[in-house]
C-alpha cells in the first residue's frame, strides 16, 4: 500500500504544481472544476450507501456555478485605473458577468424545491435528497472553490496556494509515517483509528518548518506566517477528520478507488476542504495589508 501513495503522489505532485505556477487561474479554476465534480460524486456516493439519494446533476452544475463565479470575482476585482475593463457592455450580460455565490445558492434553492416537488421520487426521500445535495455543495464544492481566489491574488497567489497544498502534504506524510513508527495514542478512535497524537504533532512541525522557511521570503512577520501555517494545518487535520466521519456514517473504508494507494478523489482532498478557505481568510484579514 505504502508504494502505491508514493508512486501516486510521485505522478500527481509535479503535475499540480507545474499547473498552479505556471498556470492560469483560468486553468487552475477548469482543472479545480474537475476534482470538485469526481469529489461530489463520490460524496453523493456515501449518501447512496445509507439510503440517501442527491440530485445529483442539478448540484453539479450548481458546483460548476460557483467555480465560475468564484473565477469572476478575481477577473471582476477592482483593477488597476489603466487595465482595460473586463465584460463591459453586451459581452458583460452573455457572460453573466454580474453573479454573485449567493445567487448560485438562490437558484440552487429553487431548483431543489422544484424537484422535491415535481418528480416521481417517493416523499419518503424528499429530506435526505435535499440535505445530502446542500451538503456535497456546502461541503465539498464551496470550501475548495476559494482555491481560484487564492490563485487569483496576483503575484503572491500562486504561491501562498501552492503553501497550503504543501502543508497539508508535509502534514499528512509526517502523521502517517511517525503515526506508524511511534504513534500510541489514539487521536479520535472512533473516527481513524489509525491516527495518533503523535502523528497531529509530526503534522503541525512539518507545517511550522514550512512556515517559517516562507517568513524568511515573504514580507510578512514570522508570527503571522506561522500562524498561517498553524491555522492552516488544525483546519486541515479537520477536514479530514471530517471527512473520515462521513464514511464512518455512510459504513465504507474509502470514498472511491480512482487514486491507487489513496482510495478517492475525496479521500485525497479532504485536508483541503477546509484549509483552502481557513489559509484564504487568514491571508486577507492578517497577511495581505502587509505585502
Amino acid at each position: 500500500m505504502t508504494w502505491k501513495r508514493v508512486a501516486t503522489a510521485v505522478v500527481l505532485i509535479p503535475a499540480v504544481v507545474a499547473l498552479i505556477v505556471k498556470g492560469s487561474t483560468a486553468l487552475v479554476a477548469l482543472a479545480l472544476a474537475l476534482v470538485i465534480l469526481l469529489s461530489l460524486f463520490e460524496f453523493f456516493a456515501l449518501g447512496d450507501a445509507i439510503g440517501h439519494r442527491a440530485y445529483r446533476f442539478w448540484t453539479a452544475t450548481c458546483a460548476l456555478g460557483i467555480v465560475y463565479v468564484q473565477w469572476l470575482e478575481m477577473v471582476l476585482r477592482p483593477r488597476d485605473p489603466g487595465e482595460p475593463v473586463l465584460f463591459s457592455g453586451p459581452i458583460r450580460f452573455v457572460f453573466l458577468a454580474g453573479l454573485r455565490i449567493d445567487d448560485v445558492f438562490f437558484f440552487f434553492l429553487i431548483g431543489v424545491g422544484i424537484l422535491t416537488l415535481w418528480t416521481k421520487r417517493p416523499l419518503v426521500e424528499a429530506l435526505p435528497a435535499a440535505g445530502i445535495s446542500s451538503g456535497g455543495l456546502l461541503f465539498v464544492a464551496l470550501p475548495l472553490s476559494y482555491a481560484i481566489r487564492l490563485h487569483g491574488m496576483g503575484r503572491v497567489g500562486p504561491w501562498i496556494l501552492l503553501f497550503t497544498l504543501v502543508i497539508t502534504w508535509i502534514g499528512d506524510t509526517a502523521a502517517y509515517f511517525v503515526g506508524r513508527a511511534i504513534g500510541k495514542h489514539p487521536l479520535a478512535p472512533k473516527l481513524s483509528p489509525k491516527k495518533t497524537w503523535e502523528g497531529t504533532i509530526a503534522s503541525m512541525a512539518g507545517a511550522l518548518l514550512l512556515g517559517w522557511w516562507l517568513s524568511t521570503r515573504i514580507n510578512v512577520p514570522t508570527p503571522l506566517v506561522l500562524g498561517l501555517a498553524a491555522t492552516g494545518n488544525v483546519a486541515g487535520q479537520m477536514g479530514d477528520l471530517l471527512e473520515s466521519a462521513f464514511k464512518r456514517s455512510a459504513g465504507v473504508k474509502d470514498s472511491g478507488s480512482i487514486l491507487p494507494g489513496h482510495g478517492g478523489m475525496l479521500d485525497r482532498i479532504d485536508a483541503l476542504i477546509l484549509a483552502i478557505p481557513v489559509v484564504w481568510y487568514y491571508w486577507v484579514w492578517f497577511c495581505s495589508p502587509r505585502v
